[in-house]
């Protein structure tokens, strides 16, 4: 995403994704392409809040109800919007910003300087160039004294603004006030309550309480971590067929009802709303726009020796485009997929928390794959996209189901009762590689009718 304020995009025709469980399985042939664009600490005594009732078992596109999920689950915490604020004058724009309006000049100055050098040398005379080289040689120690010192003023820069990630531990580099970021955050916000104020639904639809409820739940299940506590969640349930859920830094939660018709059931559900919640409560946004800033302001003493040092504009535009292309994939890139798996992690451990069905969460994702490889759509390489792929993702979340069921164990939850939903998802993969394979040979074999044919929901 491009505003490094959103924290999870799913894209896709949501008209045709419909529940991948049980017989409506064979509804994915409907289903285009879809793509995700989003070692915890914890102390020796671990705080568990939550409701001893598991959530509900099932939501459809069509029959949502608020009584899927227990009527004791809390609203804690939870705000609900009934109408939209006008957004309030601002008496200096936030720090951010700031940064993003002026990111494009400092390009531009870089551009001119190093455009400048390079007209410069190329106007010196042959003697003058030498006696410059001459004198760059006599005084390469001095030049390589300054080259270290501003290196290592950016590394004491760098280091100067590490803070510890909360619930993981782990060292992030923050580079704006988290209090001006909520700004920023507050203006986007409002952008997206004026673009979506018609399609809000109210709180009395029942696709709305169950958003609540899920959310209500979580927050409730994890308020003895701070930063859960801290954050007023605000529902928004949009009328939008996208596949598509985000929460905004300042506890704005966006859900549209495509999300709904996507998942197969509410613990589903539970841990998408726990991923997004956990990109909020470990700060990711600022945390990318700080090292994006960060590497943007070093990416222009390279751009002004790129344009410097070629001879020529067209030269120095193809090693610019090089140079940006290098940072996005090198660095960038990266350090988004590092961010979704670590929300992944901590959102899982939101859900365990919650009582939640765990295992549920990979399922999600081999249903994404699944939906692609149906529809044949050609798998992008996980160093193209900012998300690890559908694949990686279950998997990495397959390893983490064991400690985040010790977690569950932990906070005295019920015990998971029936078959394993990742047990069920393979059985419904083979019945289905099985179903289509007789439809395409249906002279070649001949089905014995006094064998019963299986009868998968059972299985």
């Amino acid at each position: 995403l491009s505003g490094n304020t959103r924290n999870c995009f799913l894209t896709g025709n949501p008209d045709s994704h419909r529940n991948f469980v049980g017989k409506r399985l064979e509804r994915l042939l409907n289903v285009p392409n879809t793509g995700v664009y989003r070692n915890a600490h914890h102390s020796s005594q671990r705080f568990c809040f939550q409701s001893f009732q598991p959530p509900g078992e099932k939501i459809t596109s069509l029959q949502i109800s608020s009584a899927e999920l227990p009527h004791h689950f809390s609203a804690w915490n939870v705000h609900i919007i009934r109408s939209l604020h006008t957004s309030p004058s601002f008496q200096a724009a936030p720090v951010p910003l700031f940064w993003i309006i002026v990111k494009p000049a400092q390009k531009l100055l870089a551009i001119i300087l190093g455009r400048s050098i390079r007209n410069w040398w190329k106007a010196l005379p042959p003697n003058k160039r030498e006696l410059f080289k001459e004198s760059a040689r006599k005084n390469k120690w001095k030049i390589l004294l300054g080259v270290s010192s501003l290196g290592v003023v950016f590394i004491m820069f760098y280091f100067t603004h590490l803070e510890e990630t909360p619930i993981t531990g782990r060292a992030r580099l923050l580079v704006f006030g988290k209090e001006h970021f909520r700004e920023l955050s507050q203006m986007e916000y409002e952008m997206w309550m004026e673009e979506f104020k018609n399609q809000m639904l109210p709180e009395t639809d029942a696709r709305y309480q169950v958003v609540e409820r899920v959310v209500g739940h979580l927050s409730e299940s994890n308020k003895d971590i701070p930063e859960v506590s801290a954050l007023k969640w605000v529902i928004h349930v949009v009328d939008e067929p996208g596949v598509n859920a985000f929460v905004l830094p300042n506890g704005q939660v966006f859900v549209f009802t495509g999300l709904l018709d996507a998942v197969s059931d509410i613990h589903q559900l539970s841990f998408i709303l726990g991923h997004e919640i956990a990109h909020a409560v470990l700060e990711h946004a600022v945390k990318k726009a700080s090292l994006v800033h960060f590497l943007d302001f070093l990416s222009l003493i390279f751009l002004t020796m790129i344009w410097a040092i070629c001879p020529r504009d067209s030269l120095a535009v193809l090693g610019q485009w090089v140079q940006s292309k290098l940072q996005e994939f090198m660095f960038d890139r990266p350090y988004s997929r590092t961010l979704e798996a670590e929300a992944d992690k901590v959102g899982l451990q939101f859900a365990a928390k919650a009582c939640v069905d765990v295992r549920a969460s990979s399922v999600f994702w081999q249903q994404m794959e699944l939906a692609e490889t149906i529809q044949g759509q050609p798998k992008i390489p996980e160093w193209l996209s900012t998300h690890p792929s559908h694949e990686n993702r279950a998997e990495h979340l397959d390893r983490l189901i064991p400690q985040a069921l010790k977690i569950r164990e932990s906070c005295n939850c019920p015990s998971l009762s029936g078959p394993d939903p990742r047990l069920i998802f393979r059985l419904n993969m083979q019945h289905l590689l099985e179903s289509s394979k007789d439809r395409e040979t249906p002279n070649s074999t001949q089905q014995d009718p006094s064998k019963p044919k299986p009868d998968f929901a059972h299985t």
